[in-house]
């Protein structure tokens, strides 16, 4: 496992500058884990983003996560706000930590750019294991199984969907479901047994019980240092990605 991390090197890049060779092997990629996909709606759904997370293994690319990231306003005040596309990767790098690091360092490099009013992660996702990121690496985040979403980040979680999603976001579940959506193939979207028991899991297939049909749980976590768990800070601690690359 050691060797495998230290053979995955990842970096962030402006979605304008990926060449044409990287757009094909990252539709590819997403191909190859999920239904529903066509190059057209991956390529509008590419085009609406900014920013870009690449993971290479060998000169491969092994994962990918894209970015939006952007300004807008909340009950009349600022906010900044991180949402995150498609992401994936491969079996190649499971055992790496270099998205984590590199997710982490990169969302801080970029608040340099976007710096006024609070800073949040919106994130749509259709599988355990990306909502599984958030219990790992953050301390508040919702909506989750050991506590009620509060009243203000109900409200701000259904503004920002409303604001990306429109008619497509189901305020009353917290659920966007796509005209057209991807769905991660039928071994990558079974939950192992062993996986069941988790409580986060558990909570995450009860409130997103057709995420194997493509539904997208929204999710919402506020990025400071002092929201980060023991995990996500050694995420940015010695050794870590302070650059954007590992």
């Amino acid at each position: 496992m050691n060797t495998l991390v230290s053979e995955v090197t990842s970096c962030l890049v402006p979605r304008a500058e990926l060449a044409d060779t990287t757009h094909e092997e990252m539709f590819r990629l997403l191909a190859d884990h999920f239904t529903g996909v066509s190059r057209d709606q991956f390529e509008r759904d590419l085009n609406k983003k900014n920013w870009v997370i690449l993971l290479e293994r060998e000169g491969a690319l092994t994962g990918f996560s894209t970015l939006a990231v952007y300004e807008t306003s909340f009950a009349g005040e600022p906010v900044s706000v991180v949402y995150s596309g498609d992401t994936i990767v491969s079996r190649e790098g499971w055992g790496s930590t270099a998205l984590s690091r590199t997710w982490i360092a990169s969302v801080n490099e970029l608040r340099i750019q976007y710096p006024r009013g609070p800073y949040y992660w919106l994130l749509l996702t259709s599988g355990f294991r990306a909502y599984r990121f958030l219990p790992l690496f953050w301390r508040e985040f919702y909506p989750r199984f050991d506590a009620v979403t509060p009243v203000v980040a109900k409200k701000l979680i259904d503004h920002l969907a409303g604001e990306q999603f429109g008619w497509q976001y189901d305020g009353d579940r917290g659920i966007v479901r796509f005209e057209r959506p991807q769905r991660l193939i039928r071994e990558l979207a079974a939950v192992p047994e062993g996986r069941a028991t988790n409580p986060h899991v558990a909570f995450f297939c009860a409130r997103n019980p057709r995420h194997s049909e493509g539904d997208e749980l929204v999710c919402l976590t506020e990025l400071t240092e002092d929201n980060l768990t023991a995990a996500g800070r050694r995420m940015v601690g010695p050794g870590a990605a302070g650059s954007g690359t590992t």
